[in-house]
């Protein structure tokens, strides 16, 4: 095969290929097997004419378009592969010629992946990450379990307290009217929460049960409900009983109660600034390889990224998006319904970083090339098994679902990803930390 590429623009070329004679001729006797079973000719039976019977009464000009539809996947695989180009779109193809018992030649005009021109991806500076824990993280996460054990207890004839939790009956009018929703029976909400609109807690706040309060409030301008957006509404409410939170006290007790693996306070504390310095950790690595990842895209060029690319990423999110919908039980149909959009307002949500996006994968694919990254087949087994394990499938069924480009290709873009990452110099001046923070001994 003799393949020409001539590039016309920034990504788009046509590519002039031929097809011999031989796969034509292939091509043509299949075709011409899958056009007889249909045919009846007088004197002989369904499916059964000879092909020389067939050209004298129809030429075998009529097998032409079937013969290039079944050879023409296959030949203009090899044509971009010998011409080196990597196609981002279906291409446009016109015949040249179809000379009988000749190659047949064809031009194609073909969108392709971009050119990219690296700048510094490696040894790039980034701010310092701080991974220390301190004393008062360790408290700040001892105070959460506290709050996740705390039990309320009735206050009798004390008055109610933001952070308190008070029961009610409660009864909104607006322009003396009730309206739909606004009334219910002992209902317990926690004062301070925000969970009412604006201002109904905080007139709770100060009164003891057994006593009716009216409280008034504005509706909001972007209240859910048109009809109450920005009216004033009274609620008749009624404090059946106020409760306050009890916290346990941290001691040996709560430490057990809490984990079943420590037996002690202190043990809880270690423990918890070990998960605290793993979190850190992992957050830190992720900030520095957001921001280095993010500065060897700013330092490439890119002239032009067609918008096929951009196209693809875009339904390639939507896809990922609504498929874990799916796993959650939620069907497309049932998400844009609960959610009051459409199809069309997803795909600008994702088209607004869809180009940022596909540069950021160009550019890790530059590095793969310029790095000359190989994935091993060690690597590719413990990508299977990772996979495997993530999504609780067989490795055979992860095998079978995904070519070994497909594992190799990401592989190489992880690989890419940490060549930036791992080369990136954190900034010599830290952030100064507050006088008051103290290490968690």
């Amino acid at each position: 095969m003799a393949a020409k590429w001539e590039k016309k623009d920034a990504n788009k070329g046509e590519l002039t290929f031929e097809i011999a004679y031989d796969q034509i001729k292939d091509g043509l006797d299949k075709a011409f097997d899958r056009t007889k079973k249909n045919l009846q000719v007088p004197g002989f039976r369904k499916g059964k004419v000879p092909r020389q019977i067939f050209n004298q009464m129809y030429g075998e000009e009529a097998l032409y378009q079937d013969a290039l539809n079944i050879v023409l996947p296959d030949e203009y695989a090899k044509a971009i592969e010998e011409a080196g180009i990597e196609p981002v779109d279906q291409p446009e193809i016109n015949v040249e010629s179809m000379d009988k018992d000749k190659p047949w030649v064809l031009k194609a005009v073909v969108t392709v992946k971009p050119d990219v021109k690296l700048g510094d991806y490696k040894g790039l500076s980034v701010p310092k990450q701080n991974t220390r824990v301190y004393a008062k993280d360790v408290d700040a996460r001892l105070e959460s379990m506290q709050e996740q054990q705390a039990e309320l207890v009735l206050k009798e004839d004390q008055a109610a307290a933001e952070g308190d939790t008070v029961v009610i009956d409660f009864d909104g009018y607006v322009d003396g009217k009730q309206f739909d929703g606004g009334k219910a029976d002992n209902y317990s909400l926690e004062l301070g929460s925000g969970s009412f609109i604006p201002g109904f807690e905080d007139q709770l706040v100060g009164h003891k049960a057994g006593e009716d309060v009216e409280v008034k409030v504005t509706f909001p301008k972007d209240y859910q409900a048109e009809e109450l957006q920005g009216k004033e509404a009274t609620f008749k409410t009624t404090i059946h009983e106020v409760k306050a939170k009890e916290l346990p006290k941290l001691d040996d007790e709560f430490a057990k109660d809490v984990d079943e693996e420590v037996d002690s306070l202190e043990e809880l504390k270690a423990k918890i600034k070990d998960e605290l310095k793993e979190q850190k950790t992992k957050e830190a690595h992720d900030a520095i390889e957001d921001d280095a990842i993010g500065q060897a895209v700013d330092n490439a060029e890119i002239k032009d990224i067609p918008e096929a690319m951009m196209e693809d990423d875009i339904h390639r999110q939507m896809d990922q998006y609504l498929a874990n919908m799916q796993q959650q039980g939620i069907d497309p149909k049932m998400y844009f319904q609960l959610t009051g959009t459409t199809e069309d307002d997803l795909h600008k949500q994702f088209a607004a970083d869809a180009e940022r996006r596909v540069k950021t994968n160009l550019v890790l694919e530059a590095v793969v090339e310029a790095e000359k990254i190989e994935p091993t087949e060690d690597e590719i087994q413990a990508e299977v098994k990772d996979l495997a394990g993530q999504y609780g499938m067989e490795e055979s069924a992860v095998r079978s679902a995904l070519t070994d480009d497909m594992l190799k290709h990401d592989i190489a873009v992880k690989n890419a990803v940490a060549v930036i990452t791992d080369s990136a110099k954190q900034d010599a001046k830290a952030k100064k930390d507050d006088k008051d923070d103290k290490e968690s001994k």
